[in-house]
């Protein structure tokens, strides 16, 4: 399953760039991860300063 960017991103863009398979763009309020794309890796998730990225729900 995919990860999820909350509520809390702060649209600091730190994400995009460690992300290896560019599933992190620009939302209207924040970043969004295209589930399509992401391999559920985690490492955005390691990065992220205020813990917005969370593991996705089934």
């Amino acid at each position: 399953m995919a990860h999820v960017i909350t509520d809390e991103c702060i649209s600091c863009g730190v994400c995009v760039d460690e992300c290896a398979v560019e599933a992190i763009s620009e939302g209207e309020d924040k970043y969004v991860i295209d589930p399509e794309k992401c391999t559920d890796c985690g490492s955005c998730a390691e990065v992220c300063p205020t813990e917005a990225i969370k593991e996705g729900e089934e």
